[in-house]
């Protein structure tokens, strides 16, 4: 039978998937882990598209994020602007989070839409400690976006400090 489209969403479910994504906000590796083991998706999103290991990594959780990934949830998982977590513990500067998602099968390659990997990123902010784990895991320097901008194109177009001298290393 197809689903009903005019059938309003249980307020107390909504309620429910607020408090899960604030588990994983703040953190919360074992209330985390018990919502899943109790069956709530690992995969879970929100109206953005941000699934709970998007907001575990973007908030600095590294711990929630293995706990998420380890109970089924996809450390690729895109959100609806096409980023991914990788990417934004990249942005963010959270190396743990990149250490965890890493270790756990995330693409260092994966891109948005617009061809941007999370080297991209971490280079365009100047995030040295990300930038050398990002190589280190095989991140492409030489990889570029749509638009034809590699790592260290970005880095400089952004005025980073530091993570151009350390991309100059790895140029051919």
């Amino acid at each position: 039978m197809p689903e009903d489209k005019t059938t309003p969403i249980d307020p107390q479910l909504v309620d429910l998937a607020r408090e899960v994504f604030d588990l994983a906000r703040r953190g919360d590796a074992t209330m985390l882990a018990a919502v899943i083991d109790k069956g709530v998706p690992p995969n879970l999103r929100n109206e953005k598209g941000d699934s709970l290991v998007m907001l575990a990594a973007y908030h600095g959780h590294a711990d929630a994020v293995r706990t998420l990934i380890e109970r089924g949830a996809n450390p690729d998982l895109q959100n609806d602007n096409g980023q991914t977590p990788l990417a934004g513990a990249a942005f963010k500067g959270f190396k743990e989070v990149a250490e965890v998602l890493l270790a756990k099968g995330a693409n260092v390659e994966g891109a948005s839409p617009d061809g941007r990997t999370a080297l991209m990123i971490a280079a365009m902010f100047n995030r040295t400690d990300m930038v050398d784990l990002l190589l280190a895991h095989g991140a492409n320097p030489q990889a570029r976006d749509a638009s034809g901008v590699t790592a260290l194109d970005a880095a400089n177009r952004m005025g980073a400090t530091d993570t151009p001298a350390q991309l100059q290393k790895t140029q051919p």
